[in-house]
């Protein structure tokens, strides 16, 4: 069967890098900027390895400077991601882009976001929810002021905090500050570990930081009884197999991905998309690889968005509208 219209939830998803690339090229000759060097001929972002996305992401965030930007990046990214089945997604953002950590700058981009949603909700039937998100590689010092943006303005609509960026920057330890910061506001909490580190990086992140979800987290697989803490927990993996190939996370391809093992050891996994045009993916896509890798069906996509819906950071009304359409027939 085609996937397309399964309805589907979405847990890990980057505003910014889910940004199509016409979109940025657009936003960028009318703002007479030069970013030709980000893209390939055939128009697709062009890096060459996790070190240089980074650089190309930031690169592409430098024409995003404004809150109506914002605006239509969210329009854009929603209608792009509800084409694909998704119903609910939440999206991490980063006060570092929007507005430099000033919170009154930030409460004009988040507004922006939020009046988007809102649209997008009327057009397109999709749920969005917003995470804000510390920058890791920019530093301890500098993940205080996404925790306070995040702290002065939650809502319904920001419902968690977290953080992202390169992950063997320093250790979770380090950021202490911000997440405690987050947690003591009421945030919901999530973290990016075990991408790139190891499972000790898994279980330092758990320790020091204590979040509810971990992004990725694959590279646990390789220590048995941190899986089975992972299991006996309850702890929700937003795994993204697609971004894990494309960038050689989890060597072996994908009959060689981690997420049916997570899976079988009873670990609670969900499946998101990342930065889907920087890996050549959609909701769709992700599914087909994980149907022809491991002969994932319907039985098993409907288990994995109950997952996600059950660990998404929003609140209960939400979640019972959101199961409705869940058991709707795609």
């Amino acid at each position: 069967m085609s996937w397309q219209s399964f309805p589907k939830v979405e847990l890990h998803l980057h505003l910014e890098g889910a940004a199509p690339p016409a979109f940025i090229r657009g936003l960028a000759a009318e703002k007479k900027i030069d970013l030709r060097g980000i893209f390939r001929e055939d128009g697709s972002y062009a890096y060459e390895n996790f070190e240089h996305f980074l650089t190309v992401y930031e690169a592409a965030c430098t024409v995003l400077t404004t809150p109506e930007d914002y605006r239509r990046l969210t329009l854009a990214v929603l209608e792009e991601s509800a084409a694909h089945g998704v119903v609910y997604s939440e999206t991490f953002v980063s006060p570092d882009f929007c507005g430099g950590g000033d919170v009154e700058a930030w409460r004009d981009y988040l507004a922006a976001m939020e009046e988007a949603a809102a649209e997008a909700e009327r057009k397109f039937g999709i749920t969005l929810k917003a995470i804000v998100t510390s920058i890791r590689h920019f530093g301890p010092d500098k993940a205080r002021a996404p925790a306070i943006c995040a702290a002065e303005t939650k809502g319904a609509f920001l419902t968690g905090y977290g953080m992202a960026g390169a992950e063997m920057v320093g250790r979770p330890g380090d950021y202490t500050w911000a997440f405690d910061c987050a947690r003591e506001a009421g945030l919901h909490l999530t973290c990016h570990a075990g991408e790139w580190g190891g499972p000790d990086m898994v279980a330092d992140t758990l320790r020091d930081l204590a979040p509810e979800r971990i992004g990725h987290g694959v590279n646990a697989i390789h220590d048995p009884a941190l899986v089975d803490r992972l299991a006996e927990a309850g702890t929700v993996l937003e795994v993204c197999p697609g971004s894990n190939v494309v960038l050689n996370a989890t060597p072996g391809g994908w009959s060689g991905h981690p997420i049916a093992r997570l899976r079988e050891r009873g670990v609670r996994v969900t499946v998101s998309t990342d930065d889907p045009p920087f890996f050549h993916t959609t909701m769709t896509r992700e599914y087909e690889g994980l149907e022809k890798a491991f002969g994932w069906g319907e039985e098993e996509f409907r288990a994995l968005n109950r997952t996600a819906l059950d660990a998404a950071f929003c609140d209960a009304d939400t979640k019972t509208r959101i199961g409705t359409l869940l058991e709707g027939t795609p």
